[in-house]
């Protein structure tokens, strides 16, 4: 039975964040803080984009969170904490310049990073895509298994060079579009785009009945693709939600051949950007089998906002 998988589990790093920013062009609203210091002109950013090292001429102290675009992307901007990113990043002591971490995250908010290394997520606000930053955090602004993880004592600082190499849309932005047929549920949205779904009195369409709300102008979504979606899922018969990302504090990357049918044609073909509203008929959602919170013939309601396309897993199994 296909299904429409959970939230992806933590990977990678044990988890990140700093504090501070420089001028850079920005989206309009969103205006990137000046947080610079002397101290940075000490760190040495290398490598190609995507691929930062670190190395430091003379110890780094900060008192305070401090980074600057040595370049300015011209890619997405990042204007909200529950906006997913992608950054590589190099990571020394400031203290004695050993180098402590080289890696790439995994899809994460910028918020995720803020409970072990909050810094990173100041650094991040209205950075753009394509953007390499460099920074240095205080001990202070490390959790303390942070700091301990990475042998940072009290009065030392860590120097960082952060590559922004992915900024996903934080809801739908698409254009709305103008729907009129009847009988399908309302959908009504916080200032955040978390969708609410009012399920109509009367008996559901029969058949698989997909809306765009708003119309998206990005890359087309299909097979193959590993699909970055916020959803609220909704069962049209008692109108209770059974499953939602919002919910869960996360989005989530799906394959639309590990998905149910009609959730997988509603989505085929759509674009980034858009917000998707569809109503599955049992035989095309769960069927006669009860399935976790879902009932047996079930018809089932999604809105869907369409975030962005994650990059191909690297493959390794020629290594």
């Amino acid at each position: 039975m296909r299904r429409i998988p959970a939230v992806i589990a933590v990977v990678g790093l044990s988890a990140l964040a700093l504090v501070g920013c420089s001028s850079a062009p920005a989206a309009a609203g969103c205006e990137r803080p000046d947080a610079g210091s002397s101290a940075l002109g000490l760190v040495k950013a290398g490598g190609e984009p995507g691929s930062p090292t670190i190395s430091l001429t003379d110890p780094v102290y900060a008192q305070s969170t401090s980074f600057t675009d040595e370049t300015v992307g011209e890619g997405p901007v990042v204007t909200a904490q529950t906006q997913d990113v992608v950054f590589s990043i190099a990571i020394a002591n400031g203290a004695t310049g050993a180098p402590i971490l080289e890696t790439v995250t995994p899809v994460r908010s910028v918020d995720f990073w803020t409970t072990d290394y909050a810094g990173f997520a100041t650094m991040l606000d209205c950075a753009t895509e394509g953007s390499r930053i460099v920074g240095a955090v205080p001990y202070d602004q490390l959790s303390e298994q942070a700091a301990a993880n990475w042998d940072i004592q009290e009065g030392q600082s860590i120097a960082v060079v952060m590559d922004v190499q992915k900024v996903y849309k934080a809801a739908a932005d698409g254009a709305p579009q103008y729907n009129d047929r009847r009988g399908m549920p309302a959908v009504v949205l916080a200032p955040d785009g978390r969708p609410g779904i009012i399920i109509p009195d009367g008996a559901p369409p029969q058949d698989l009945a997909a809306e765009v709300l708003k119309k998206g102008d990005g890359e087309k979504v299909g097979a193959g693709d590993a699909i970055r979606v916020q959803y609220t899922g909704v069962n049209w018969a008692d109108k209770k939600v059974f499953d939602s990302t919002w919910e869960k504090g996360a989005s989530t990357a799906l394959s639309l051949d590990a998905v149910v049918p009609g959730f997988a044609q509603a989505l085929d073909g759509q674009t980034v950007g858009s917000q998707i509203l569809v109503v599955i008929p049992p035989e095309l959602g769960y069927g006669d089998q009860a399935t976790g919170a879902v009932p047996a013939n079930s018809t089932l309601v999604f809105v869907v906002d369409i975030l962005g396309v994650d990059a191909p897993a690297a493959d390794t199994s020629g290594q």
